[in-house]
């Protein structure tokens, strides 16, 4: 059998489809990304990771089509034979790191998210030997911290010779002394990621960064990081929170919230969102003084 795959709007390498693949290639079928009107695959697997997004636009009549993922459907789920593969990392040639998940769903129910719909509560999910076949790799846990079998995951990477990133962001409110003292173990590949979505997580925000760095815990480059969710009609707490974090010295990354059918994101949060990114701007020049400048433009 050939079979096609189309990678819709992922901005980093597709893990259901390279799963896909790599179940595919066990059975013997040729799998390459589809190319066009002139390819004639028996299958089609659609990879859609974003609700707001559209569609690919390839003409596909008379070929089998399978849609997965988020962006056709919230609930989908690859089979159990399936899911529990190493991903085919061959897909993406440049990729020089192993990509998977040890947990998967979170406790929290936070209205702006996904992920307790999707994917339920907490729960083990897999072995970091079942995906790691880099010498870096990327987590994308949604809340890694609050399972046991993530803390015990995290202490057999400290163990390792790999370097990683939690890319979700980690739980403020769950690093305690003795998380910190596990984290301080781990070799990063990127900063060490926190998040700051409310006025209210600020403290814990502070703490874990105090916890870490009393641990002498070595993120990538010394550099930490915070994603700050912007909702609409929260820029003043927002910017509350910005402040916050450059008074610590952790870099915010603002994303503006975008709800399953999508918004315009307003001038006023692209130009804060931009301001935070450009880390260069960030540091050295205050952020009233950064928007004078822009609304001059």
């Amino acid at each position: 059998m050939k079979v096609g795959l189309i990678d819709v709007d992922s901005k980093i390498p597709n893990l259901a489809l390279m799963k896909i693949s790599a179940w595919h290639k066990q059975q013997g079928d040729e799998v390459s990304w589809y190319a066009g009107e002139f390819d004639k695959p028996d299958k089609v697997y659609c990879g859609k990771v974003f609700t707001f997004t559209p569609s690919h636009q390839y003409p596909l009549d008379g070929i089998e089509v399978i849609n997965g993922g988020t962006g056709y459907d919230i609930k989908g789920k690859l089979p159990k034979g399936i899911d529990c593969l190493c991903p085919d990392y061959s897909l993406y040639p440049s990729m020089k790191c192993s990509t998977g998940f040890l947990t998967r769903g979170c406790p929290n129910k936070c209205s702006w998210c996904f992920v307790p719909e999707k994917e339920g509560d907490i729960h083990p999910y897999m072995d970091i030997n079942d995906f790691c076949r880099h010498k870096e790799v990327t987590l994308m846990d949604n809340n890694v911290l609050a399972c046991e079998h993530g803390i015990h995951q995290i202490e057999k990477i400290t163990k390792m010779d790999i370097a990683i990133d939690f890319n979700q962001g980690l739980d403020a409110r769950l690093i305690d002394d003795s998380v910190a003292r596990i984290l301080s173990k781990v070799k990063w590949c990127k900063p060490i990621r926190l998040a700051c979505d409310t006025v209210g997580q600020m403290k814990h925000v502070q703490k874990a960064v105090e916890l870490l760095r009393w641990y002498n815990a070595k993120p990538y480059k010394g550099n930490y990081s915070c994603y700050v969710l912007l909702k609409p009609g929260e820029m003043d707490d927002c910017i509350e929170r910005v402040k916050f974090l450059k008074g610590i010295y952790v870099d915010p990354f603002v994303q503006p919230y975008q709800p399953p059918e999508g918004r315009v994101i307003p001038k006023e949060e692209k130009d804060l969102a931009r301001y935070c990114d450009m880390k260069a701007v960030f540091k050295s020049v205050w952020l009233e003084n950064y928007g004078k400048q822009v609304n001059s433009d």
